[in-house]
């Protein structure tokens, strides 16, 4: 959300100054959002100099202070510190409250918003890695003290990095850590077999990587350019008889579907658990 005026454009803080964090604040002041309405706060004095380098933004180490007065407070630490950080800013949240963003995988809003001392608007986003390139998919739920304008401001910050989906039930976040949380992993495998495959047949490492990534971004964009969807896309590719066909065989008699499934299945299983630990 940016502004004409810089003096409105929303303060921002940031807690937590890592790779998820920096590409966010590349997309709000590639937006246009002004470096003096976004703070951060990082024990690492040379990500702080390097943030403060890169986009003029205000950066120390007292998560408090980056705090005082932001419109949105941003955790982007590792989950088994958020406690710790939450309780520090509990005593000093101010009213008006901000809206607390949580982008740390697993933590429920109910933990967030219980270790900031209640009652306090929280959203949970699940961004993915592509994020570093501006090609990210991120997951948000909002707790019910989230009014209109705050989910308006989330989405806004998120968007900057990609597509955005809001979840209605905050349990299928664990659905959305699976899916597209860690799906770039499942898709990076692919890359890799497929790369694999090509030089065990016979192609040259540097053609085979070059033409197996370029089919893969090609895929994707096919898929991300129309209304058709990927089984229609896939029929067309598919004539019956030929090489393809002969591809997709193997595949169905390898389950390839059930073991698609049976993947996220688990990831979604091992999402639960980590939530539940304390």
């Amino acid at each position: 959300m940016t502004s004409s005026d810089p003096s409105t454009a929303p303060a921002i803080a940031f807690i937590g100054g890592g790779n998820m964090a920096r590409s966010l604040i590349a997309g709000l002041r590639g937006r246009g959002h002004p470096g003096d309405r976004i703070r951060v706060a990082d024990p690492d004095p040379d990500a702080r100099s390097a943030l403060a380098r890169d986009f003029g933004v205000e950066a120390g180490d007292d998560a408090v202070a980056a705090s005082a007065g932001a419109e949105l407070v941003l955790l982007a630490v590792k989950p088994q510190v958020m406690a710790g950080v939450c309780t520090l800013l509990a005593p000093a949240i101010a009213e008006p409250a901000p809206l607390f963003v949580s982008i740390a995988a697993g933590l429920r809003s109910d933990q967030i918003d219980g270790w900031l001392g209640g009652g306090r608007a929280v959203v949970r986003a699940m961004p993915n890695t592509p994020a570093l390139l501006g090609e990210g998919a991120t997951g948000l739920y909002a707790n019910g003290r989230c009014g209109a304008g705050q989910r308006i401001l989330a989405e806004s910050v998120l968007a900057t990095v990609g597509t955005t989906a809001w979840i209605a039930d905050e349990a299928l976040m664990d659905v959305v850590t699976a899916v597209s949380g860690s799906g770039p992993a499942y898709f990076f495998r692919l890359i890799e077999a497929l790369e694999a495959a090509a030089i065990r047949q016979g192609l040259p490492a540097g053609v085979a990587r070059a033409l197996v990534v370029q089919t893969a971004l090609g895929a994707a964009r096919m898929a991300a350019a129309g209304d058709e969807d990927p089984a229609t896309l896939r029929r067309r590719v598919t004539s019956p008889g030929g090489t393809t066909a002969a591809a997709m065989a193997e595949f169905d008699g390898q389950d390839f579907d059930a073991l698609v499934d049976a993947a996220v299945a688990a990831a979604v299983r091992r999402g639960v658990e980590l939530a539940g630990q304390p």
